[in-house]
């Protein structure tokens, strides 16, 4: 089994409903990154659900951190706030229209729980399993300037000519460093 190091991302937000979308979108732009698309749609709701409790519940903040981590074919999501008291999961009533954040949060992850942060705060976390093998990623992606890239083209296009015109200057023939 070839080991993979730990990715992972942390977003700092006010739990506000015009945060929670953008941390929503981030949560899964990085997905998509990490090429785990099968994962956005249960991963986004799941960090809805714990970012609507930290904007109904918390005090004496809405400040949270949400991170994102995948280790090995593990995705964990997790939203560490101020406030200690810890959340439970409601019997919501079938008309009502809150309380079921929590259960739907269980529902969607292969685990989830909560932990003290401290003596001033919490983090709620769930985890989802990762589709096998994970993609090798680059250590960061490579960006050429707009200058490095015109310059490539023009030379490509050099190459064509000299190619079409049947003269081909300045170029060796293609050798092998491999014996036979």
């Amino acid at each position: 089994m070839i080991s993979q190091p730990s990715r992972h991302c942390t977003v700092e937000l006010q739990a506000l409903p015009s945060r929670i979308g953008q941390v929503r979108r981030i949560v899964s732009a990085q997905l998509r990154y990490w090429h785990l698309d099968p994962l956005i749609d249960r991963a986004a709701l799941g960090v809805t659900e714990l970012l609507t409790n930290v904007h109904r519940h918390a005090e004496p903040d809405k400040l949270c951190t949400v991170e994102i981590e995948l280790l090995l074919d593990r995705l964990t999501v997790s939203v560490r706030d101020h406030d200690p008291r810890l959340p439970e999961v409601r019997d919501a009533d079938v008309t009502a229209t809150c309380g079921r954040g929590l259960a739907m949060v269980a529902a969607l992850s292969e685990s989830w729980g909560v932990r003290p942060d401290g003596e001033s705060g919490k983090v709620v976390w769930f985890t989802l399993a990762a589709p096998c093998p994970a993609v090798e990623l680059p250590a960061r992606p490579s960006y050429r300037t707009a200058a490095e890239t015109a310059s490539a083209v023009s030379r490509s296009f050099a190459e064509v000519e000299h190619v079409a015109g049947g003269v081909r200057s300045g170029h060796a023939p293609a050798r092998s460093a491999v014996a036979g």
